[in-house]
């Protein structure tokens, strides 16, 4: 490897969404950083199976409102 080119790689902490946690090496951060996770493979779609639509701002009332008189019949 040359030198001086590549980023440190040390030990970080990770906390999972639900609060639990175990250590990895990265090069995120420094050594000892924390990774906290705002979403994980436990809690995301892909990986769970399960859909949930988050209605913010009501974008999904908006659209709803918008479309609602047009339709297949």
């Amino acid at each position: 490897m040359k030198k001086d080119i590549h980023p440190e790689y040390h030990e970080i902490n990770v906390v999972m969404t639900d609060g639990t946690s175990f250590k990895t090496r990265s090069t995120y951060g420094s050594a000892g950083d924390t990774l906290r996770l705002d979403i994980d493979p436990k809690t995301h779609p892909a990986w769970t199976g399960e859909h949930r639509l988050v209605d913010t701002g009501g974008q999904v009332a908006k659209f709803k409102k918008r479309f609602q008189g047009i339709g297949i019949k």
